[in-house]
């Protein structure tokens, strides 16, 4: 059996999933990056391992995500693509004739618009993080309601409460103003649902033809709160795919497969015990011109492994034989 893994590792929380060559998913992990996106990913592995099938074959890794250079390079993978590329190609796979992802993670949120399995279009959140992940766990926690509740109590609403939705600071005013005026828990929860929603389309969606199928992807496709309002607001069905939340990780992995076919080389994947590895990074201000930048280096156990950051590319050399580290323990 070919295995494929995928990668896709964010700001909140870290997804590895693993395909066949059908693209079925077999197995994943969904852990919290806190920081450490090196030592999320070897924790990934770790708990994979011992669900890998048995005589199986790694044929190809893909990479994406916020952290997906350095990832890249600490793991070896095949490809590392941009997580527009990734959340398109497996929303493709799981609904074919897909015309726009909507999709929001714990710190940032993008729409992607397709036409005929075609990107044609994107836009991603910029300045502010209403409407996130992190900002919807940190009312959740505020209200003091599980974060799993969330969405159903917003459908058990029996008239929405008006909350600003434009910033996340002005939101959670509101939201106290509101609970001060007695408005009911499920009431305010809908109306920020209903922000929430509201923000996202006037400013990633702002100016970009939003087409059925619509699918809608990201942790917090989770929340039914959400995707009611997203219904409610574009007056058509949103699709949540089973795999909502690893679907960044799915289309890495559907990537690499593509990758390792048309170049017909072994992967140059390091292997699970790279869950076992020493790696450091470090960083230093390059003064070479008036840019100076800062550049990040990478090592292992230190041997030196690749250095990204500079804008001219000084720095920007990857290990030319990583057969050597392959062959490790």
């Amino acid at each position: 059996m070919n295995i494929y893994l995928g990668i896709d590792v964010g700001s909140v929380s870290t997804n590895l999933v693993m395909i066949d060559d059908n693209n079925q998913v077999l197995a994943y992990e969904y852990l919290l990056t806190r920081g450490q996106p090196i030592r999320a990913v070897q924790d990934g592995f770790k708990n994979l391992a011992p669900k890998f099938p048995r005589g199986a074959v790694v044929k190809g890794v893909g990479v994406t995500g916020s952290a997906r250079s350095l990832v890249g390079v600490a793991v070896s993978a095949d490809v590392v693509k941009n997580e527009i590329t990734a959340h398109a190609v497996a929303a493709e796979l799981e609904v074919p004739g897909v015309q726009t992802v909507l999709e929001i993670g714990g710190q940032d949120s993008k729409i992607i618009i397709l036409r005929h399995g075609v990107v044609v279009d994107f836009a991603m959140n910029t300045v502010c993080a209403a409407g996130t992940g992190s900002f919807l766990d940190h009312q959740a926690a505020r209200l003091g309601i599980p974060i799993e509740d969330f969405g159903s109590l917003a459908l058990k609403n029996n008239n929405p409460a008006q909350i600003a939705g434009r910033c996340s600071v002005f939101a959670e005013s509101d939201m106290v103003h509101k609970q001060q005026m007695g408005y009911s828990l499920e009431n305010i929860i809908a109306g920020l649902c209903d922000a929430l929603v509201r923000n996202y389309l006037n400013n990633v969606g702002k100016g970009k033809q939003i087409l059925a199928p619509v699918v809608f992807q990201g942790g917090v496709a989770a929340n039914l709160g959400i995707k009611a309002a997203f219904e409610k607001a574009l007056e058509m069905k949103v699709i949540v795919p089973e795999h909502y939340h690893i679907m960044g990780a799915i289309g890495s992995a559907i990537l690499a497969r593509y990758t390792v076919e048309e170049k017909e080389e072994p992967s140059s994947f390091r292997g699970f015990a790279l869950s076992e590895f020493n790696y450091q990074s470090s960083t230093f201000i390059c003064d070479g011109c008036p840019n100076i930048c800062e550049v990040v280096n990478l090592s292992l156990d230190g041997d030196f492994l690749a250095c990204w950051g500079g804008r001219c590319g000084k720095w920007e050399k990857v290990e030319t034989e990583p057969a050597r580290v392959l062959n490790r323990k």
